[in-house]
């Protein structure tokens, strides 16, 4: 399927191997985490669920508890399934009173942006349907460093770094996360005892330790006192959604995605464009292949932003959009030789989330991903329960009229999608590549990488990325400075990234060897490893 030769002589990693089990996570505390659960006997859902919940203390810019969570799981035994845990606007939530306040978007530092944080909901109902551990044994690591302490990793500074005007903006954030009014610096030891109580409550009590008693009481008043509209029913009357996964066939295999109001479905419609082109063809030159992924994308989100929205409030089949006749239209209007115009953006950009790929003894497959949306969220922090939390709520419109404007009881558009990918009915890959809105184009890049340049998963990963995103191609600084040329001849905005663009993580399952490969993405501080 891919190769595993390199040069050993030159910087980069071998791809994880193993045979029994195995965890790719960004973070490395979070895959020794995981992989001991595995080790201990917990299958993939109790590993993945451990792996989220330490990055949720250790990664504090990214994800945590006051965030959001979706999976795909493909148990050993059964069908695949989908879990949508992404949070709900309050009730009390209003487009006019905004619309009346005269803002033209939603700000993302205020109770407006915060939705009912959906993760702990999705863990528990993962474990309590598809685990083998409690939640004590499973969050007992995170428990640990948010008591204890952990040490701050170079990419966990670099992004704090970063988001440290946030922190200062709300008093009670500043407080817990930074020292001496800076952020802490690598190898300084940071802990969060209050995060550690209710973690503990939560292993105690599941799901109502969270969303009924004192902690759904202390994050209402928090937000109440900001302005927010936020109550304590609110938070009790949340459920995550059970769901099936969509799909659509890329070079002989089916890539899985979450259905909206997650952005899969602009994966899906990406793999089904570039599916209609010989990406193997040793004619085309990576200027032409970076060509072809934008202009692909470009058609891609102008569909995502005109479909995905709360399930709840739009309706449309799925064939109408993935079927032959209208991915045909949005393909024909491509020309290798010129870019097309701009795609519209009225959502804000952001990188800031992690995922999880896990798969055990038995090949259960986990794919899984949490996030509080921009670094460190909306920074409203709950002081008393140590949570902090996300600005999902940025993901709405405020367009009258538009399925995913603002409004209440309403999930908005979401961005991280876990992915998974099988032949014949049985999974081979879980995968998913962070980075905001660029995960859907980074799902089709990865994807490329592996099936059509034959690049194992941590090749795959190390390959340098390209993203049109507005009326900008922003490229990596890993290619050469003649491809960006190239791209600007044929019409491009060329810019290069100042940031890294996303982070992957992927394990593969070779059935035939009972084999497991892994990668984990170098612009995190992250890995993959087995047993």
């Amino acid at each position: 399927m891919f190769s595993f030769s390199r040069d050993f002589m030159q910087p980069g990693r071998s791809p994880a191997i193993a045979e029994n089990g195995m965890v790719a996570t960004s973070h490395p505390l979070a895959t020794m985490a995981a992989l001991d659960v595995l080790r201990e006997g917990g299958n993939a859902v109790d590993a993945a669920v451990a792996a989220v919940a330490v990055q949720g203390v250790v990664d504090p810019h990214m994800t945590g508890i006051g965030g959001d969570c979706f999976a795909i799981l493909a148990p050993a035994n059964g069908p695949v399934v989908s879990i949508n845990g992404s949070g709900t606007s309050p009730a009390g939530a209003s487009l006019e009173a905004l619309l009346a306040r005269g803002l033209a978007a939603i700000p993302d530092s205020g109770p407006e942006s915060v939705t009912i944080p959906g993760a702990v909901a999705t863990w528990c109902r993962l474990v309590e349907r598809h685990g083998r551990f409690d939640m004590g044994r499973i969050l007992a690591p995170a428990i640990a460093f948010a008591q204890e302490g952990y040490r701050v990793t170079p990419r966990v500074f670099l992004d704090w770094d970063r988001g440290q005007d946030r922190l200062r903006a709300h008093p009670a954030a500043a407080r817990q996360f930074l020292r001496d009014d800076r952020p802490p610096q690598v190898g300084d030891r940071m802990s969060n005892p209050a995060l550690a109580r209710t973690l503990q409550a939560i292993a105690t009590s599941g799901r109502a330790a969270f969303y009924e008693g004192e902690v759904a009481a202390d994050i209402v008043a928090t937000l109440r006192a900001l302005g927010g509209v936020h109550s304590e029913a609110d938070f009790a009357g949340f459920q995550p959604l059970d769901t099936t996964p969509i799909g659509a066939p890329y070079r002989g295999f089916e890539l899985l995605e979450c259905p909206p109001n997650g952005q899969g479905l602009a994966a899906l419609i990406i793999a089904r464009i570039l599916d209609g082109f010989d990406l193997t063809d040793p004619a085309l030159g990576e200027a032409d292949r970076i060509h072809l992924l934008a202009e692909a994308s470009k058609a891609a989100y102008r569909q995502r932003d005109r479909l995905v929205a709360d399930p709840a409030h739009i309706r449309f089949r799925l064939d109408d959009v993935l079927g032959d006749a209208p991915i045909a239209r949005l393909r024909a209007p491509i020309d290798l030789s010129r870019a097309s115009p701009a795609a519209a953006w009225d959502l804000p950009a952001h990188r800031d989330t992690v995922y999880v790929s896990v798969v055990d003894r038995d090949r259960n497959v986990v794919s899984l991903i949490n996030s509080i949306f921009m670094t460190f969220g909306s920074g409203i922090y709950a002081e008393k329960s140590g949570v902090l939390l996300q600005n999902r709520g940025c993901g709405f419109s405020l367009q009258p009229g538009h399925a995913n404007a603002y409004g209440p009881s309403k999930r908005p558009l979401h961005t991280i999608i876990p992915a998974m990918l099988r032949q014949s009915g049985v999974p081979v890959m879980s995968f998913g590549v962070m980075g905001g809105q660029y995960q859907a184009t980074g799902h089709a890049a990865f994807l490329s990488q592996v099936l059509d340049r034959g690049l194992n998963p941590q090749q795959a990963a190390e390959a340098p990325r390209s993203f049109a995103f507005g009326d900008t191609l922003s490229l990596e600084t890993g290619f050469d400075e003649t491809i960006a040329t190239d791209l600007a001849l044929r019409g491009h905005h060329v810019e290069w990234s100042p940031d890294p663009l996303g982070g992957c993580q992927a394990i593969w399952i070779d059935h035939e060897r009972g084999l497991l490969v892994g990668g984990s993405d170098p612009r995190k501080d992250g890995m993959a490893l087995g047993y």
